[in-house]
């Protein structure tokens, strides 16, 4: 505090105890005049049924009753920064941005009179009108025209009209006068043109800013500092007010251990979030997700009713309803939110929303957000190994393929006896999901799990297990591919299907499968080679290059000569192969 400072708080002490004694104590209006200021702020940030406003409204009710114990009417005087009450401050605010008293003073009141009566409905009215002042735009009524227009019973005011200035003040003086003139016991003063200039010159020393005084000049700054002003307005216009609120917010619940203060925290980010998903501001949602789960490690102090209610708001963007609404609005939407702020939120989602987002990777038309439904599928399968396999047995088939997708990506083996259950769906899709899973974990158990899908009534089911264990050696099925090789089930197949399980059959048989791999491609006479179907006979020859042995060959060559043109096709197709 400086001298100056000092001196000037001195002497309005001093000031204060010049005074008589009030007729009650000043703290039931300093009590009144608090409860009136946090009521205002309260008002400005609440809708009326929000529990906090309500209380605020509910104090600033009960502080008028002392005071209409002992009087039926209050006079406030109004300064830049003071409420005074008979000549005492009652309310002091430093700064004109946040000051109650300001509001009141800029628009010309100086001086408030409440009345008993006041706090029934009137005090909420004079609210509403203090909140439509303080969000008024230049061009709006000003403080003075709303409190005209509701014509108060209980609220009396007194302005001066500042727009009349120094010119006010002199038409003022020359009535006096001129009524003075008038009566006989009270000469007029002499007012002199001098004596006017020297008001207007005392009137201007006291602060008026001339523009004459202002460079006009277009070109007073430096380039680099129009630069920097440039920059400060575009970092201005772009400031995300909303994460620093929230930023604000977790200071105050890690550093104020007070419970009501955390109480009010906890319940404006219940409240804030679905604000933050309407206004499509994913990356604040991430934000007040993250910083809640740093709070539970920071605060050691939190009770266990805080440390609950900040745990559970990742569950409020967790719930299946309002995940499944969020991924209908973004695939909806004109334009997709930035990736960044996406990755942000999605990276807060819990293990349980996993089937939510597998049944919206169905329903996306967009390629963007369909990738990042894919990562965050990815990430939550990988850490939630356990909601995997139990979506893999879901009702809704869609997310049961997707699950088992997911499965095959991480070649989880604990996955095989959900998918071995699987092979025995009655629909195909789950089935062919459950064969390709299988595939693709490739464990020893997932091979022996694909050995039941070799006679599966679907054709796509039965090529992927007999691909599969052919390419993988599991000699263990070879009993089943040669019995399929040497049934009769093969003749109504395509030329696709018996040559995959053919090729398997030389795969899995070597050697010990050319006697009859022999019989099927050269007879024992051209009667029999004949009776035999081309096709099967191609598939031998094919069968016989994938053993690819010295004998095989010799096998080959003997019916290179071959009258049907597809068999001769597929022994030189097969020879060529052996030879590479």
């Amino acid at each position: 505090m400086t001298a100056t400072t000092a001196t000037a708080a001195a002497a309005s002490l001093t000031a204060e105890q010049a005074l008589p004694e009030p007729p009650f104590s000043p703290q039931l209006v300093e009590e009144f005049v608090r409860h009136f200021v946090r009521a205002v702020k309260t008002h400005q940030l609440y809708l009326p049924n929000n529990p906090i406003y309500q209380r605020s409204i509910d104090g600033l009710r009960t502080s008028f009753t002392p005071m209409w114990e002992v009087t039926t009417e209050l006079v406030l005087q109004i300064s830049e920064s003071e409420f005074r009450w008979m000549g005492r401050s009652v309310h002091h605010e430093g700064s004109r941005s946040e000051s109650l008293p300001w509001v009141f003073y800029k628009d010309g009141l100086r001086e408030l009179t409440i009345m008993q009566g006041f706090e029934q409905d009137e005090v909420a009215t004079l609210l509403d009108i203090m909140q439509r002042v303080r969000k008024a735009s230049p061009d709006e009524d000003d403080l003075l025209t709303l409190l005209w227009e509701q014509e108060f019973a209980y609220l009396r005011y007194r302005f001066i009209d500042i727009g009349e200035g120094l010119g006010g003040d002199i038409m003022d003086a020359a009535e006096a006068a001129a009524a003075a003139a008038n009566d006989p016991d009270h000469p007029a003063p002499v007012i002199s043109v001098s004596d006017i200039r020297d008001d207007v010159a005392e009137t201007e020393r006291k602060g008026i800013v001339k523009l004459e005084e202002l460079d006009g000049s277009l070109y007073f700054l430096d380039e680099h500092e129009i630069d920097y002003l440039r920059e400060a307005v575009q970092k201005e216009q772009t400031l995300n007010l909303r994460r620093n609120v929230l930023t604000i917010l977790f200071d105050i619940a890690e550093t104020q251990p007070a419970p009501e203060a955390r109480d009010e925290v906890c319940t404006i980010l219940e409240q804030i979030m679905p604000h933050l998903l309407t206004a499509g501001d994913y990356g604040a949602v991430a934000l007040l997700l993250r910083e809640a789960a740093v709070v539970l490690t920071r605060a050691i102090d939190l009770s266990p009713a805080h440390r609950q209610r900040f745990a559970a708001l990742p569950g409020l963007i967790s719930n299946p309803a309002v995940l499944q609404q969020l991924l209908t609005a973004l695939n909806d939407a004109t334009t997709v939110p930035p990736q960044e702020d996406l990755d942000a939120l999605f990276e807060q989602l819990q293990g349980e929303t996993l089937g939510t987002i597998l049944s919206g990777l169905k329903q996306t038309q967009r390629a963007e957000l369909r990738t990042m439904l894919e990562r965050t599928a990815a990430r939550l399968a990988s850490s939630n190994t356990a909601e995997l396999l139990k979506l893999i047995a879901a009702d809704d088939e869609q997310v049961a393929v997707e699950a088992m997708r997911r499965a095959a990506d991480l070649k989880t083996p604990a996955a095989v006896g959900h998918l071995l259950k699987c092979l025995s769906h009655a629909a195909v899709p789950r089935r062919l999901g459950a064969v390709q899973a299988l595939s693709e974990i490739g464990s020893p158990g997932a091979l022996r799990a694909l050995e039941s899908s070799l006679d599966d009534a679907d054709r796509d089911v039965r090529l992927t297990a007999v691909r599969t264990l052919s390419t993988r050696g599991h000699r263990a099925a070879l009993a089943k591919v040669e019995a399929v090789v040497k049934g009769a089930s093969l003749k109504d197949a395509d030329l696709t299907e018996k040559m995959a399980y053919f090729e398997a059959y030389g795969l899995l048989a070597g050697d010990a499968g050319i006697a009859q791999l022999d019989g099927l491609l050269n007879g024992r006479s051209a009667l029999l080679r004949l009776r035999v179907d081309p096709e099967l006979r191609a598939c031998a020859a094919m069968a016989l290059g994938r053993i690819g042995t010295d004998k095989a060959f010799e096998v080959l060559r003997k019916a290179a000569d071959d009258k049907d043109v597809r068999v001769r096709s597929a022994i030189n197709k097969a020879l060529r192969g052996g030879t590479q």
